[in-house]
């Protein structure tokens, strides 16, 4: 049988290095794929000099269609398979929908969400045969509607209702499948989002080795759902109490118009 590995996207920065980090120090062999291979093999490096195996690194562009048949050609040839698949990677854009790049909007669905789709169900049969597990990372936002982030709040929003789907379909298979959804988390997501950081000037931003903790604790509790912190849970739950029609223009506010 292939060596059980941890498989980690997005780990070239933010929750997906921290991610990196907690499995490393609680004994995974590692996979690390993202598009910036020289930042993947900067945190190989760290994590073997901390004592653990050096990771294997995959620089793929995971919202190109061939991503997926390239981690697994990559894993087959280095004679591992997933005991545990993190999908990690995604990017989010601020501003109205209709006055940003329409592309550039169709890419970050293939990568929130075909990408990740992909590589939950690709892998599936490993995670089964080595009692592993599944964890995507959504967002509080998947709880809410999103003016001003009408795409990205969209993407979570499916990774949030698909993750918790397989949580209940593969509940005899002993696969733990977990939904990760943090509030705001200072990383590079506001500047590729074109946020700006006075979206983390609230009691609710929590930071990214927290996230991935309470992730890998979650995961590995078998829990279907992980909001770190308590304001963000309060949201997530509170959301629910209130109609849209309130929601929406709070959610705006917040956010502004963003760029156009």
């Amino acid at each position: 049988m292939p060596e059980p590995v941890a498989l980690i996207t997005g780990a070239s920065s933010g929750i997906g290095t921290e991610l990196a980090r907690v499995f490393a120090r609680h004994g995974h062999r590692l996979v690390l794929a993202a598009r910036r291979a020289d930042r993947l093999e900067a945190l190989a490096g760290e994590i073997a000099r901390s004592g653990s195996p050096r990771p294997l690194v995959i620089g793929v562009d995971l919202s190109r269609t061939d991503g997926g048949d390239r981690i697994e050609a990559a894993l087959a040839d280095a004679g591992v398979e997933p005991q545990f698949v993190v999908n990690n990677a995604g990017f989010g854009l601020a501003g109205e929908a209709a006055s940003q790049s329409r592309s550039r909007q169709l890419e970050m669905i293939d990568l929130n969400v075909r990408a990740l789709t992909d590589l939950s169900l690709r892998f599936a049969d490993a995670l089964e045969r080595h009692r592993g597990g599944l964890m995507n990372v959504a967002s509080v936002a998947a709880f809410l509607p999103g003016p001003n982030h009408a795409v990205y709040y969209a993407t979570k929003a499916y990774v949030l209702s698909f993750t918790e789907a397989l949580h209940e379909e593969w509940r005899g298979r002993g696969v733990r499948v977990c939904a990760l959804c943090p509030g705001p988390v200072p990383t590079e997501f506001q500047a590729v989002a074109g946020t700006g950081n006075e979206v983390l000037e609230t009691p609710m931003t929590t930071f990214a080795d927290r996230v991935a903790q309470e992730g890998y604790a979650g995961l590995m509790a078998g829990r279907r759902l992980v909001v770190p912190g308590f304001l963000n849970k309060a949201l997530v739950y509170g959301s629910g109490l209130l109609p849209h029609a309130v929601l929406l223009p709070a959610v705006a506010k917040r956010h502004g118009p963003g760029p156009r």
